[in-house]
């Protein structure tokens, strides 16, 4: 399969652009597409068929959900079982933006959009290469991230094409990505609100808007016990080639352990990747050393993230060693990311 790579920054003289790739989505294909958080996978989140096509492109499993991507509030009303007055005020405080709600679905939604749940996880991008593909195509959009399942999620169109070139007819090419982490998820089906995946809307702007929410638990340990609510709990992901180690202690520790480790592996040959800080960077012997930005840029840090864990790769190291990040904040979101990486291997300095 041929992939056309078409530019566009979403303004009116892109109609034409938008209209092709908006037939596609009609005619059940696939097209990857910018949003404010990374670049997603997307197909006509009603059309089963489409769905599969997805999970096929992209080798994810079938019972790893799809995000729904909607233009306006009323979408949401037309796939809800019933929608929530928590979900009406978070929509009016958050959308559009990076927050994704998980709400009981109605028929609509086939269950292959939806991993086999009863439920269905919805958003409202805030990127206007989105929102006109949304609108122009009339459908709804299923879209995970645009890579290879597992691997790190894509924050240019460059990454897309890494993976995905072959296998899908058609990417949008919006330049970089502002916030380069996934959306937030919060399931509004229990009693108590629960986060499921953390981002770039905290808990505490949560909190601040329906009251009490609480955190997954399993959010940053390993539980794979469980069938997955949400894209991202269950399996291993944004993960580079190489082995990711994370290194957890106080700063000078963590910098004095990860140079020994690094100094063994380099003895046996290995190529060893260091994941840091501007803080840091200058302090450690790795063969390729990666600041990710300053400590005091959580935002940075975040948006740095998936573009420097494919430069491991690009690098050919063997093994990557990380700092840790704190768990608050976006900082949360982050380790998520980190330790999901990782495959939960964390080294204690």
């Amino acid at each position: 399969m041929e992939t056309k790579i078409l530019k566009t920054d979403g303004q009116a003289t892109d109609v034409n652009i938008i209209k092709e790739a908006a037939q596609v989505i009609r005619e059940g294909g696939l097209v990857a597409f910018p949003t404010e958080t990374v670049y997603g996978l997307g197909a006509d989140a009603c059309n089963l068929e489409a769905s599969r096509k997805i999970y096929a492109a992209k080798g994810r499993p079938s019972d790893n959900p799809l995000i729904v991507h909607i233009a306006c509030f009323a979408d949401l009303e037309r796939i809800a079982l019933e929608v929530p007055g928590q979900a009406r005020a978070l929509a009016d405080a958050f959308w559009p933006g990076p927050l994704t709600m998980i709400v009981k679905k109605n028929a609509a939604v086939p269950s292959e959009t939806t991993g086999g749940l009863e439920t269905v996880a919805v958003r409202m991008p805030d990127h206007p290469v989105a929102l006109m593909l949304i609108r122009e195509s009339g459908c709804l959009i299923a879209a995970p991230s645009a890579n290879i399942s597992g691997r790190p999620s894509p924050t240019i169109a460059a990454h897309v094409a890494a993976d995905l070139e072959g296998r899908i007819p058609v990417i949008l090419d919006g330049g970089e990505v502002g916030i380069g982490i996934e959306s937030t998820i919060v399931d509004l089906t229990e009693e108590t609100p629960s986060i499921l995946r953390p981002g770039a809307v905290t808990e505490a702007m949560i909190a601040s808007v329906i009251g009490a929410v609480q955190t997954d638990p399993g959010l940053l340990s390993e539980d794979s016990a469980n069938r997955p609510k949400a894209p991202g709990m269950k399996y291993r992901h944004y993960a580079p080639e190489a082995e990711l180690i994370v290194v957890d202690g106080s700063k000078e520790a963590v910098i004095q352990r990860i140079n020994a480790l690094a100094y063994e592996l380099k003895a046996q040959g290995k190529r060893v990747g260091i994941l840091c800080t501007d803080e840091t960077s200058a302090a450690y012997r790795g063969n390729v050393i990666r600041s990710i930005g300053s400590r005091v840029d959580e935002e940075a840090i975040a948006r740095h993230l998936y573009r420097v864990l494919r430069e491991f790769d690009e690098a050919k190291t063997d093994v990557i060693y990380s700092e840790s990040f704190a768990a608050s904040g976006i900082g949360q979101a982050v380790m998520n990311r980190l330790l999901k990486a990782a495959g939960h291997r964390v080294l204690w300095a």
